[in-house]
């Protein structure tokens, strides 16, 4: 096996052509340099350097191998601040998870910032909702995600970052009466059919839009139910039925769509980042990220 140190000392002498100033470069006399290098010559079989009584040449076998030999040591040398990098978690990999509405708010701006601060971090992205999300983390498939859900809740064995706390409101076909109102009683959010999510991709979110009926002494008429909350809105334009969506989903400008504050206590709901506690540095450069970017505001 040819070591490193065998490689600094042949190219010390392959760059100078001469024994006596590649020991003084390297800080060795010359006996136990020319030794070394006799040594290294016998491990690889071949001659590297011709030399006579006052010249020492590369042979072809030489100048073969010394572009090899700096790319080797150049190598070596930068071990040293890769591993540091990746120990402190400016460099590796980020496998994120999100749900659809995180990107209504300052998602694009944060993962930017992220790329830009962390250039060395490779971020892997992958749109999904929390029923997704939970066998990924358990297969490693994910090393972080943003989930949305009722205000509080969290699924065991993770911690959490809090992104936003939002009302919701009733996102209703620009075709209904309803539509033309300023904001809406009970009574009329009873009476319209509800396009609705899933509750196994959000079921503390889904209690919470369902607990607003109950609170009423009814039940929702769910007619229509869809993942994506692009979907959902787009459902209702069509006239399917109304919504519950965050407030932040009014960004999403949908013709035939019309967004209203409800009177009554209406649910609300919180965007969270989720990693678990045993997570690899990078996670944490993350995590660290994005509370540096919603502490302005949320006082994190």
């Amino acid at each position: 096996m040819t070591d490193l140190r065998s490689l600094r000392q042949f190219v010390a002498v392959a760059e100078d052509l001469h024994f006596g100033r590649a020991a003084q470069r390297l800080h060795m006399t010359q006996p136990p340099l020319t030794q070394a290098i006799q040594k290294l010559e016998q491990s690889l079989g071949v001659p590297l350097l011709a030399r006579t009584s006052r010249t020492v040449a590369l042979t072809p076998a030489g100048a073969a191998l010394l572009p090899q030999a700096r790319a080797l040591l150049a190598q070596a040398e930068g071990l040293g601040p890769l591993v540091r990098a990746a120990a402190s978690g400016s460099r590796g990999e980020l496998k994120l998870g999100f749900v659809s509405t995180v990107g209504y708010g300052d998602f694009p701006r944060w993962l930017r910032g992220f790329r830009e601060r962390y250039p060395d971090i490779s971020l892997s992205l992958r749109e999904a909702t929390l029923d997704v999300q939970l066998p990924d983390f358990a297969s490693g498939e994910l090393d972080a995600g943003f989930i949305i859900h009722a205000p509080g809740a969290c699924p065991p064995g993770f911690e959490r970052l809090s992104i936003a706390s939002e009302a919701m409101v009733l996102a209703v076909s620009t075709a209904q009466a309803e539509a033309a109102l300023p904001c809406l009683t009970a009574e009329q959010v009873l009476a319209l059919p509800l396009v609705i999510f899933p509750r196994a991709i959000a079921p503390t979110l889904f209690d919470a839009v369902l607990g607003f009926y109950q609170a009423q002494g009814r039940q929702p008429r769910i007619v229509q139910e869809a993942i994506q909350m692009q979907t959902i809105v787009n459902l209702v334009s069509a006239g399917i039925g109304a919504a519950w969506v965050p407030a932040s989903v009014q960004a999403f400008g949908r013709a035939g769509v019309a967004y209203k504050a409800v009177q009554a206590l209406a649910p609300t709901c919180e965007t969270s980042l989720i990693w678990r506690r045993d997570c690899a540095p990078t996670v944490q450069r993350f995590v660290e990220h994005i509370a540096g970017q919603i502490a302005p505001s949320t006082g994190v």
